[in-house]
């Protein structure tokens, strides 16, 4: 039987396919483009968000609960907060493209892309 796919995961796909591509550029490019590091995490985190159903209302859980100074018991929620805290940070750092925000930048990626085959079916 084939695969169906509704548009969230479409757009998770394109997303996730996205990030990666801007990730790599990134990479080789880092002194002319250092925006595309910023912009790989925030498809990566868009990808999870349109996998797992309406991204408008997950992003406005995900902010409701990041402001929240309390422990997360949802295992889930936790991550998707611990994503949105780590592009948040990224985006505030000066230095968009050091080590260490590629770095997150790619395991952030590596994240979503495990999201996004499991809800999507993905074999790639």
């Amino acid at each position: 039987m084939p695969i169906t796919y509704t548009p969230q995961k479409v757009w998770a796909l394109r997303y996730i396919r996205e990030a990666k591509a801007e990730l790599t550029a990134a990479k080789e490019m880092p002194l002319i483009v250092p925006s595309l590091v910023l912009e790989a995490m925030r498809k990566a985190q868009a990808a999870i968000y349109y996998s797992l159903g309406e991204p408008m209302y997950i992003e406005t859980i995900v902010r409701q609960a990041s402001r929240n100074k309390k422990f997360i018991d949802d295992p889930i929620l936790r991550c998707l907060v611990e994503i949105e805290r780590t592009v948040q940070k990224a985006m505030q750092s000066s230095k968009p493209n050091s080590q260490k925000t590629i770095k997150q930048a790619d395991n952030l990626i590596q994240i979503a892309l495990s999201i996004v085959k499991l809800f999507t079916q993905e074999a790639n």
